[in-house]
């Protein structure tokens, strides 16, 4: 019997990518007198191209915008500032969130986050969602000192849950760091489909979040 469900953040319950692109977007045009010397266009590509999809941490995104477009009237330690206090009025959920979360939790599963990233800036982050209030445990890499892949930040999770390995599903987007991972202490592993990796060996996969109340049904069937 699945009795608890943990998460990733990004890419999973957080739409990144749509975030990303709002905030960067929003940036130019709020600091504009700074950094409209440059066509908006190139500034929105590169910080995409540097970014990589959130694997790249801002403080090099921005050194390297500023030594690219010779930006001289805001320093990168003002941009990431301004990265750090404003991404949060950017954050897209993915559709269904809320209403895949209140089935869970309505079913008396036990939801957790465990997501790699910035303690503060993560948990705004997650708070912008409207989310926090669902979780019973929510990890972050910075303030537990253990990122995903390690397996130690699962069994965190499962034991302060009070869980077997076997009586969780964790559903992330990366192929490696969340499903693979997630498998390699005996969790199930659930690719959420991002076209952006190749699919790898997950036990079971979703296009939408609200296939997952009626797949958590089935696996229990299975058991």
């Amino acid at each position: 019997m699945i009795k608890a469900a943990l998460f990733d953040l990004d890419g999973t319950l957080l739409n990144r990518d749509e975030s990303v692109k709002g905030f960067i977007n929003g940036q130019y045009d709020r600091l504009n007198e700074f950094l409209g010397h440059i066509p908006k266009e190139n500034y929105i590509t590169r910080f995409l191209e540097l970014d990589n999809r959130g694997y790249v941490w801002k403080d090099k995104v921005y050194q390297q915008l500023v030594h690219e477009f010779e930006i001289t009237k805001v320093t990168w330690e003002e941009l990431l500032k301004d990265y750090i206090s404003e991404f949060k009025q950017y954050c897209v959920p993915f559709s269904n969130l809320i209403k895949m979360l209140k089935e869970l939790k309505r079913v008396d599963l036990k939801l957790g986050i465990i997501t790699n990233g910035k303690g503060q800036f993560q948990m705004d982050n997650i708070q912008a969602l409207m989310i926090e209030e669902y979780f019973d445990i929510i990890l972050i890499s910075e303030w537990e000192g253990l990122k995903k892949p390690d397996p130690q930040i699962f069994l965190k999770a499962l034991d302060f849950l009070e869980v077997l390995p076997e009586q969780a599903i964790f559903i992330g987007d990366h192929p490696i760091n969340d499903v693979k991972a997630a498998q390699n202490v005996g969790v199930k592993g659930i690719w959420k489909r991002d076209l952006n990796w190749e699919e790898g060996n997950a036990d079971f996969t979703i296009n939408d979040l609200e296939e997952l109340p009626t797949l958590i049904e089935s696996i229990n069937k299975l058991i």
